[in-house]
């Protein structure tokens, strides 16, 4: 998928606020991982991709779907990043009959990318 959206604080919004699809946020997220499709051997490189998620998957996992993935995605993130969805962000989560796996996926992708976008030096010093 050529077509990404940048990562911005806009992109995770949408993302929270599922202005993005499933797909979409899939591949942000496996784009940021280092998972790349080669087209002429018609396969996955995981060379890239942080240790254990290349071991455990080799190929990019849906992270919607999959609760290990994303257990996975979630250990990866640093102990001083975990909490950027609120402190940056300011965002307050999502209200109890909002509370599904799907919704707390995308909360948990957003959360990964947000801790990357802070480890590139992408985020600006104000935090929201």
């Amino acid at each position: 998928m050529s077509d990404l959206p940048t990562l911005t604080e806009a992109t995770l919004w949408a993302i929270l606020n599922e202005e993005l699809d499933d797909d979409t946020v899939n591949h942000l997220v496996w784009h940021h991982l280092g998972y790349r499709y080669d087209a002429a051997t018609e396969q996955w490189d995981a060379s890239r991709v942080i240790d254990p998620l290349k071991e455990k998957f080799p190929e990019p996992p849906n992270f919607i779907e999959s609760r290990p993935a994303t257990v996975q995605l979630t250990r990866s993130i640093p102990k001083p990043n975990k909490q950027l969805l609120k402190t940056y962000l300011g965002f307050k989560g999502y209200s109890i009959d909002q509370l599904v796996p799907r919704l707390t996926r995308r909360a948990t992708m957003t959360s990964w990318l947000l801790s990357h976008m802070q480890i590139q030096g992408l985020l600006k010093d104000n935090p929201t």
